[in-house]
């Protein structure tokens, strides 16, 4: 069994980090560069950046922060937040991303999905989902929570599968900054479509969710938080240690 991951992300705003809860009410935390460092010191597996008003303002992603970071650290970057067109992967991928996330951009033209996975290959093209139940289904939105696309979660997730995304991140925006656990209903009824890894993303409060969520959601591959990390609630190492302990396994850290 491949080792979970565990992967903090950092929501840029103005090339500060920042976190919002279900999407609103954002606040300043710290400079994105001293966090990444000490992300990449302290154990994450990955990391992952997005630029959150980049889709829904309309403008190209940050690239001086992002070659800031990749000289930094020694972790994989996964980078988002307005990716529209195969030249934007091509600049992401030059700055030192390794991975590049698509959400509004694919669902404006899925073939976006398909084009980057044949050019740079499926591992480096992730689908973002952000989700949120709509009349007792799983209905997918677009530009950081903000559009109703009518797509279906789980067949979404699907197609973007056979497209080509290599990995799928799932955002519950029903959980989002909420701290009371990962959706884990959303998660299971996502991951049982999918051969590709998983991500869980949205929810996460304390160790024990991230335990219940390897436990409960056996599909799931990689447990994605940002202020518990950012805020130091839960330190990454002690997670690891908690996850072990409970037969979960996880990537050793060797400083």
């Amino acid at each position: 069994m491949l080792a979970k991951r565990i992967i903090p992300c950092l929501d840029i705003r103005d090339n500060r980090v920042v976190k919002g809860v279900n999407f609103g009410d954002i606040r300043d935390v710290q400079d994105p560069v001293a966090l990444a460092r000490h992300y990449n010191d302290s154990g994450a597996d990955e990391l992952v950046f997005y630029d959150i008003t980049a889709s829904f303002e309309g403008r190209a992603l940050f690239s001086d922060i992002l070659q800031r970071v990749a000289g930094e650290v020694f972790i994989p970057l996964t980078v988002g937040g307005g990716v529209t067109s195969v030249a934007d992967f091509d600049r992401l991928l030059k700055c030192g991303a390794d991975k590049v996330s698509v959400n509004s951009g694919a669902i404006r033209d899925p073939a976006l999905i398909e084009q980057a996975a044949k050019r740079y290959g499926n591992q480096c093209v992730v689908l973002s989902m952000d989700v949120k139940r709509v009349d007792g289904r799983f209905a997918v939105f677009a530009k950081g929570g903000r559009e109703h696309t009518g797509l279906d979660a789980v067949e979404w997730a699907h197609r973007g599968q056979e497209l080509g995304a290599g990995e799928i991140v799932l955002n519950s925006i029903d959980t989002d900054g909420v701290k009371q656990g990962f959706d884990l209903e959303m998660l299971s009824a996502v991951g049982e479509r999918l051969t590709i890894p998983l991500v869980a993303s949205g929810g996460a409060g304390s160790i024990e969710d991230f335990v219940t969520l390897f436990q409960r959601c056996p599909r799931v591959d990689a447990g994605l938080a940002a202020s518990i990390f950012h805020f130091g609630q839960v330190p990454i190492a002690e997670l690891k240690q908690t996850l072990r302990q409970h037969n979960i396994q996880v990537r050793y850290h060797h400083v």
